[in-house]
């Protein structure tokens, strides 16, 4: 089994982030990394439920396991109920960042404020914290908040005017909230920004890194043991 991990991107912007995240959790993992932009801009143009998207997204998860990796996770929130969702025959597991994240803010009260600079986000994210919910038999009431005017700044490269606004916006509507899920893994820098709130702000890089890591470590010691036991004395034997 290969130690790698392989993350699909749709903004190169996000190659530093999750190299570094994944580098303080596990710095014996190959650490690999694919983008394609055109995958969020196909689904923000003709929806998440376009069959045509959804085979080029399971293409560019298989692409992006194609040297090994034994885990893949999809760090676009738009499209990744769509990449979670890839056929992989085995040979490696599909995950979506942001689903460690949906856990545990089920677990944090039922107010879930749900924030996006991305219309097309708001709609997988809640389908996702519902879920969630519902498999933990939690009764979850999400609220949705489109901060429209941020997303030209993080298009233009504004980092600063992007988490500012993004912040001063959640701030406000988080009033009437137990916990915040802040959708996209772009704006995990405003969690630092409302850490005076008072409650749960969850971004999710870190959470979706660690879980990616526990999984690899998970299959890597499941193989390690089934390669121990094939190779015992007792497995070799030939049977009478």
């Amino acid at each position: 089994m290969t130690d790698a991990i392989a993350f699909l991107h749709t903004a190169q912007v996000h190659v530093p982030t999750f190299e570094r995240l994944t580098r303080e959790i596990a710095p014996e993992l190959e650490v690999r990394h694919l983008v394609r932009e055109e995958l969020l801009h196909e689904a923000r143009a003709s929806g998440i439920d376009n069959p045509k998207l959804a085979g080029r997204v399971h293409d560019a998860m298989r692409e992006a396991a194609s040297d090994g990796a034994a885990v893949v996770a999809c760090t676009c929130s738009t499209i990744g109920g769509i990449a979670e969702k890839t056929a992989t025959g085995g040979a490696f597991t599909a995950q979506r960042i942001d689903r460690a994240m949906a856990e545990r803010a089920v677990r944090a009260g039922p107010r879930v404020l749900i924030a996006a600079a991305l219309e097309s986000t708001l709609e997988p994210t809640t389908a996702l914290i519902l879920s969630t919910a519902a498999q933990a038999g939690a009764g979850v009431k999400p609220s949705v908040l489109w901060v429209e005017e941020a997303w030209p700044y993080f298009e233009a490269g504004d980092t600063a005017r992007y988490i500012e606004t993004l912040a001063k916006a959640i701030r406000t509507a988080a009033v009437a909230a137990d916990a915040v899920v802040l959708a996209q893994a772009s704006m995990a820098p405003v969690a630092h920004e409302l850490a005076d709130l008072g409650i749960e702000v969850l971004a999710s890089p870190a959470t979706g890194v660690a879980h990616a890591v526990a999984t690899l470590r998970a299959s890597r010691t499941a193989w390690a043991a089934q390669a121990s036991a094939f190779a015992s004395p007792a497995a070799r034997a030939t049977p009478i």
